[in-house]
């Protein structure tokens, strides 16, 4: 074969400097000019004046919004009560825990942020989150610390993960089910999926919260929280479960049959072949419900479980706190967008790893 009949690979094109890149995509017209201009000093002049309320001329700590008075945020609110933010109201002597739990927590975080791990690290995740709830609850080891103390940016966390970590093995089961050629099975997973996506998570929340104890026997109480906790994993997985559906549905059918025709039977090749590639395929979609599912802890307010944005509205209630609305919700808003961009930016990461793994060698010339 000549030389001329290999095929090269596209020659990339040169990088551009910041001023060249600048030049192409901001100042490429007079229009384009004046456009960026006028957007820069509407943004510069937006930026300096939230800088300069909360920060420059905010009041950072007081007993009162007396205290504050210089004319910016008064985030004293927040500093004041840092221990119900964290954790609620949670035993001050046994805050320790609170601490241990949210390393349990991280830890049950670590085998989906790692890669490269052995198989059995994945148990890691639910026996991470088991501990902490373990923790903070006593055990019958510690004492006792009923669940109506726990609360805040903790609760929170606590909340999210737990309905991550248990709804992604019970969507891809019921992903599964959806496609399963058992009449049963099929009809189950269809009526489980259909009802909870058309039902308001607000509205599950209120029947565990209110509804359920009704229908329980005499003597028989379940913990609000750990109801809560048992609706927001399962409305989150009638989501998770549509978008491993989408994934498995765009995994190409040969790749089955090469699997079957390498002697693989139907567990091995669904372990090892197609969902591996669905779950790929499906990581912005899964993470976008993680996202919501965290953004949906703030909804325990309403059934009198204080998370932070239950805390921050009970200290906005105090006549000493009265008028720092601003500052309360914009806090809660900034926890809510550092967690929600550190997910959006680790599906980024993990989508960019995962192509590169997924893109075949190219064969020398």
């Amino acid at each position: 074969m000549s030389d001329a009949a290999v095929t090269r690979a596209p020659r990339l094109a040169p990088r551009l400097t910041a001023w060249q890149w600048a030049r192409q995509n901001l100042f490429g017209s007079v229009a384009d000019s004046i456009l960026t201009v006028v957007v820069a000093i509407v943004f510069g002049w937006l930026v300096w004046h939230a800088l300069d309320w909360a920060v420059i001329r905010a009041d950072w700590f007081g007993e009162s919004k007396e205290a504050c008075k210089s004319g910016g945020a008064c985030w004293a609110v927040i500093t004041a009560r840092w221990r119900q933010v964290v954790a609620g109201y949670y035993p001050e002597g046994h805050l320790y825990r609170v601490a241990l739990a949210m390393l349990f927590l991280a830890v049950a975080v670590f085998p989906v942020v790692k890669r490269d791990l052995p198989a059995w690290s994945a148990l890691l995740a639910p026996v991470g989150v088991i501990a902490a709830i373990a923790i903070l609850g006593g055990a019958n080891i510690l004492p006792s610390v009923p669940t109506d103390y726990w609360g805040g940016i903790m609760l929170n966390v606590l909340v999210g993960l737990t309905g991550a970590i248990f709804a992604l093995p019970i969507g891809i089961l019921l992903a599964f089910g959806r496609r399963s050629d058992l009449p049963i099975i099929k009809a189950f997973s269809i009526g489980f999926i259909e009802i909870i996506r058309g039902v308001p998570l607000i509205t599950l929340l209120f029947m565990s919260s209110v509804v359920l104890p009704l229908f329980l026997p005499a003597g028989v109480n379940l913990d609000k929280l750990m109801r809560a906790l048992a609706v927001v994993t399962l409305f989150s997985s009638a989501y998770m479960a549509e978008a491993v559906r989408g994934g498995l549905q765009s995994v190409p059918k040969g790749q089955r049959e090469a699997a079957h025709a390498l002697g693989l039977g139907l567990l091995q090749t669904t372990g090892l072949v197609v969902l591996p590639q669905a779950i790929r395929i499906s990581i912005p979609a899964i993470v976008n419900t993680f996202i919501g599912l965290f953004k949906d802890t703030s909804l325990l307010y309403v059934i009198a479980i204080l998370e932070v944005t239950g805390v921050i509205r009970q200290a906005l209630s105090d006549f000493s706190w009265l008028g720092l609305e601003n500052e309360g919700y914009v806090f809660v808003a900034f926890v809510f967008w550092v967690a929600c961009f550190s997910m959006s930016r680790w599906s980024a990461s993990l989508e960019k790893q995962t192509g590169k793994e997924a893109k075949p060698a190219r064969e020398p010339a």
